[in-house]
């Protein structure tokens, strides 16, 4: 899909979860720590939220970046072809996210694949909207240094890191070649 395809379709999306679940641009500013401005200009399609952004508007609407990416009216089978999967590519650090999770299961979890480009980095604050889930890292090739709760480690191919969504971390990959790793959030603490 084209970059303004894309931005179309995450502004109208935003925009139709913000109205369904009753939230004024001011409501949604607030809960997520993110502009009215800025809100308003990704829901024209006018500004391509970054992935920390764009995490932060969905933990203030309840729901993961899988789930946002998920497409509703499609099918719901147990099955995700890999060309099937949806892909965002962060403009901000040119991340790729593939999401894996066939969508609409149902499932407390969700699969996603990151191909993170050499030496990028993004942060991603505490959200106390997304305090109930949890998420393993589990790195695949390269290297990447992930920040949680002020301790920096650093993860080889078949590290895997637990930790909380909402708590806040730093992803970088310090190294020359892309990292590729697996994030499997659980939206169900509890």
């Amino acid at each position: 899909m084209a970059d303004d395809n894309l931005d179309l379709a995450i502004g109208a999306r935003i925009k139709e979860l913000r109205i369904a679940r009753g939230l004024t641009l001011d409501e949604l500013a607030n809960a997520s720590a993110v502009s009215r401005a800025m809100i308003s200009r990704i829901e024209r399609a006018e500004a391509s939220p970054t992935a920390s952004l764009l995490s932060r508007l969905c933990a203030a609407l309840g729901l993961s970046l899988s789930a946002f990416f998920a497409e509703e009216d499609m099918e719901v089978s147990p099955l995700a072809r890999r060309e099937q999967q949806a892909i965002w590519r962060d403009p901000g650090t040119g991340y790729v996210r593939r999401s894996v999770s066939p969508p609409g299961t149902g499932s407390k979890v969700d699969v996603v694949e990151v191909s993170f480009p050499a030496g990028a980095r993004v942060i991603f604050p505490p959200n106390t909207a997304s305090a109930d889930m949890t998420q393993h890292v589990w790195l695949f090739e390269g290297e990447m240094e992930v920040t949680h709760r002020d301790v920096v480690h650093r993860l080889m191919p078949g590290d895997c890191l637990f930790m909380g969504v909402g708590d806040g971390h730093a992803f970088h990959n310090p190294g020359e070649v892309p990292a590729r790793y697996s994030v499997i959030l659980d939206r169900d603490r509890s």
